[in-house]
This record gives C-alpha cells, sequence and structure tokens, in this order.
C-alpha cells in the first residue's frame, strides 16, 4: 500500500505519518532525505532522530539516491517511511539540471508502483502561498505541485495534515 502524508511546515504530518507507520509494521525502515548544512537543520534531523529512538527504526540516509534505497529496502510485510520528498526535491532541483531530474522523477514514480510492503510518504505543500520571487523558488514549487499531483494519483490513501488534524483526501 502506498500512502502519502502532506502538509505546512510543523503541521505535524511527521508525527501522523509515523504513528500509521508504526500502526503498519513492526519492521520499520525510516528513510531520510535531510542533509544538514547548516546548525539549524542539523538540531532539525536530531529533533526527529531523537522522536524515532526506541520506537524499533532503522533508518537510512538517501538525499538523492531515493529510488534505489526504496528499491533496496522494500519488503513484504515491512513498512519504509520516506520524510520527506520536498528535502530530496530541493537536493535535484538545486543542481539546475532539469532533465537529469526528470529522469529520476519518472524512475522514482515507476519503483513506487511495483515495491512490496507499506510506503508511507511525506511531503511539504507549499502550493497554497504566495508565487516566489525568485526563479529558481518557483521551479521548486512548480516541480512539488506536478510530484505531489503524480504521486497522488497512484497513491491508494492521500492525507493533508493541518495543525495536527488529519483529513484523508483520497481512501480509507
Amino acid at each position: 500500500m502506498l500512502e502519502f502524508y502532506l502538509g505546512g511546515a510543523r503541521s505535524g504530518k511527521s508525527r501522523c505519518a509515523e504513528a500509521r507507520a508504526i500502526s503498519l509494521s513492526q519492521r520499520r525502515t525510516y528513510i531520510a532525505t535531510a542533509t544538514a548544512g547548516d546548525p539549524e537543520m542539523a538540531a532539525r534531523i536530531a529533533h526527529h532522530q531523537t522522536q524515532r529512538a526506541g520506537d524499533g527504526w532503522r533508518t537510512v540516509d538517501a538525499p538523492e539516491a531515493l529510488t534505489e534505497a526504496l528499491s533496496r529496502e522494500a519488503q513484504e510485510g515491512g513498512v519504509i517511511l520516506v520524510d520527506c520528498l520536498t528535502l530530496w526535491l530541493s537536493n535535484w532541483v538545486c543542481k539546475e539540471d532539469s532533465a537529469q531530474w526528470q529522469v529520476v522523477r519518472e524512475a522514482f514514480l515507476a519503483a513506487l508502483q511495483g515495491l512490496p510492503g507499506d510506503v508511507v510518504l511525506v511531503s511539504n505543500e507549499v502550493g497554497c502561498g504566495i508565487v516566489p520571487m525568485g526563479e529558481l523558488s518557483r521551479r521548486f514549487v512548480d516541480e512539488a505541485g506536478r510530484l505531489h499531483q503524480q504521486i497522488a494519483n497512484i497513491a491508494d490513501r492521500v492525507v493533508l495534515v493541518t495543525a495536527g488534524i488529519e483529513q484523508v483526501l483520497k481512501g480509507k
């Protein structure tokens, strides 16, 4: 089963997705896409790691090679939580190679449809605000929107989290 959790920054989406993953299996893998480019981001990563400590998570870092990590880690009866797709996207968009990103995105979407076990994806909904002024920011918002639509189309369940409240948009 493929589930997709969306929400704004600090909306509670990661907490809700983690609770869902815990309810699905005792064999849990957390695929982290963040890179600690500054002390504040390092603190955020440490906070998420602390939250997962003791809950039986195995963590895999995949800031760029997400598709490969999913293919390697997926197993029948297990659950993978990917947090988060917008960080993964930013790792690729900052490369400014849109042709390469298109290939990576298509391979990712194809892989999602054939993985064993359960997969829970987490991403930031960034398209609800004003249109960004810079070219890179606009490209990021556009690419995130396209990626989210494509994932929502193939996902079994899509959940929007606002203020810690889950709203199921698709599925049960």
